[in-house]
């Protein structure tokens, strides 16, 4: 696909994975000069934030190998199930990271959070009407996932988090933002969960 001015004269897949697959774009510029663009084509992922009836919202803190470090998120993972409704992805993932399912489901916002090397699309659901998922029925953790640690706080005081820099991941920086600026609407706008996904 090419944007009027920037013509992709040429591309070359250099390696892939089941994530990832990086690209090389050659590219014809407005001024009629060439350049090499390489960046990550990404599968893509979904996230939610989602908020109990006590108003506190489930974060995740997660280990994190390129950081090698732990990062406090959202419950969050790829869209890898060919075919799956991504609000299903979102039940799936709040399930297996948090323990919980929800009775009701939002849009809040499609992000870009590395538009520089990366076409990756996240798209956050806001997850309400909170309840746990049954022991027996629990998803086994492994890897990195077997140490996560699940914790509830305030929705305020997770946005406080983010400001402090606290919290440091983007996707769960832009879905608490957003999710606190539609609480203060008193949750109106919110967009259907089906709503077409701009790739």
């Amino acid at each position: 696909m090419s944007v009027k001015g920037y013509e992709v004269l040429n591309t070359t897949e250099r390696a892939a994975n089941r994530v990832f697959r990086l690209i090389t774009d050659e590219v014809k510029m407005p001024d009629g000069d060439t350049a090499e663009r390489d960046y990550l084509r990404h599968i893509g992922a979904v996230g939610v934030v989602a908020i109990n009836q006590d108003g506190e919202v489930a974060l995740i803190r997660q280990y994190r190998h390129p950081l090698r470090r732990r990062l406090w998120e959202l419950p969050a993972g790829l869209i890898d199930v060919e075919g799956e409704p991504l609000v299903e992805a979102a039940k799936r993932e709040l399930a297996e990271e948090a323990d919980l399912r929800a009775a009701q489901w939002d849009l809040l916002v499609d992000a870009n959070p590395s538009p520089g090397c990366s076409d990756e699309v996240i798209r956050l659901f806001l997850a309400r009407d909170l309840s746990y998922v049954p022991q027996e029925d629990r998803h086994e953790r492994t890897h990195e996932e077997a140490g996560l640690v699940v914790r509830h706080v305030p929705l305020t005081e997770a946005v406080d988090m983010v400001l402090s820099g606290e919290i440091t991941n983007a996707a769960c920086m832009i879905g608490l933002l957003t999710a606190a600026r539609y609480k203060s609407y008193g949750w109106a706008g919110l967009r259907k969960v089906d709503e077409p996904l701009k790739r």
